[in-house]
C-alpha cells in the first residue's frame, strides 16, 4: 500500500524503536536467564536459608520483561514491515499495557524505596552469614561481585575483623585499610538516594512507549485510509 510522508516517517520510526526495544529485550532476558541458571547464582534459588525473595522476584521480572518485549517487537516489526493492520493493532494494545505498567512500577519503586532497600539488605545479610558459615565458593563469588560493585566490605566495614574479608575490594586509600563502608548501609543509601532516578527512568521509558504508540496509531490510520482509497478506485474502475 502507498503511504504518504507522515505514514512512512511513522513506519521507519517504529522500525528503529523496535530495533532498540529488541536489543533491550534480549539484554533483559539474557541477564535474567544467566542469573537464574548460572553456577554462581543458581544456589540462591535452592537454599531456603537465604531470604532471597527480592532477588528471585527481580530475576523473574527480568525474564518476564525480556520475553514480553521480544513478543511486542515481533508484532511491531511484522506489522510495520508488511503493513499488516491486525499485527499493528495487537502491537498498539501491548504497548499501551507496557506504558501503563512502566509508569506504575516507577511510582511504586519510588514510594516503596525504603522497603525494597530493606529487603535487599536482609538478603545480603543472609548471604553473608551463609557464606561465613559454609565458605561456599559460589556464594563467595556473589559477595565479591556485590562488594566490588558497591565498594563496601561486609556488615561491619572493618576488614581486620570481617569473616569474609577475602571478598572485599581493594582499599582506595590508607584510611580504608582500617575502615571501609559497610554494605548494609551502602545498600540503603543507594536505594534512598537513587529512588527519584529509578522513577525517572521508568517514567521516561513509559513516555517513549507512548510515542511509539502514537506512531503506530497514525500508521494504522494511514493504512486504513490507503486501503479505502484502493477499494474506492477498484470500485470506480470495475
Amino acid at each position: 500500500m502507498a503511504l504518504d510522508g507522515c505514514g512512512l516517517l511513522c513506519k521507519y520510526t517504529l522500525l528503529i524503536f523496535n530495533l532498540i526495544f529488541a536489543v533491550v529485550g534480549f539484554a533483559f532476558l539474557g541477564l535474567g536467564l544467566w542469573l537464574r541458571f548460572s553456577d554462581n547464582t543458581r544456589g540462591i534459588f535452592e537454599i531456603d536459608a537465604l531470604n532471597s525473595t527480592a532477588f528471585v522476584t527481580g530475576v523473574t521480572v527480568l525474564i518476564a520483561m525480556g520475553a514480553v518485549m521480544l513478543i511486542v517487537v515481533a508484532f511491531g516489526d511484522y506489522g510495520a514491515c508488511n503493513e499488516k493492520r491486525c499485527s499493528l493493532q495487537v502491537f498498539a494494545v501491548l504497548l499501551a499495557i507496557l506504558a501503563v505498567a512502566e509508569v506504575a512500577i516507577g511510582v511504586l519503586a519510588y514510594s516503596r524505596s525504603d522497603e525494597v532497600g530493606q529487603q535487599i539488605t536482609e538478603f545480603y545479610s543472609s548471604l553473608y552469614a551463609l557464606y561465613s558459615a559454609s565458605g561456599d565458593p559460589a556464594l563467595g563469588i556473589t559477595l565479591t561481585f556485590i562488594h566490588k560493585m558497591l565498594h563496601c566490605c561486609g556488615v561491619t566495614g572493618v576488614p581486620i575483623i570481617e569473616l569474609a574479608k577475602n571478598t572485599c575490594p581493594k582499599p582506595d586509600g590508607i584510611f580504608e585499610h582500617l575502615v571501609m563502608p559497610n554494605c548494609p548501609g551502602i545498600i540503603l543509601d543507594v536505594f534512598n538516594s537513587k529512588a527519584p532516578l529509578v522513577m525517572g527512568i521508568f517514567i521516561g521509558t513509559g513516555a517513549l512507549l507512548i510515542i511509539a504508540l502514537v506512531c503506530s496509531s497514525i500508521l494504522l490510520q494511514k493504512l486504513k485510509r490507503s486501503q479505502e482509497e484502493i477499494t474506492a478506485y477498484y470500485d470506480k474502475v470495475y
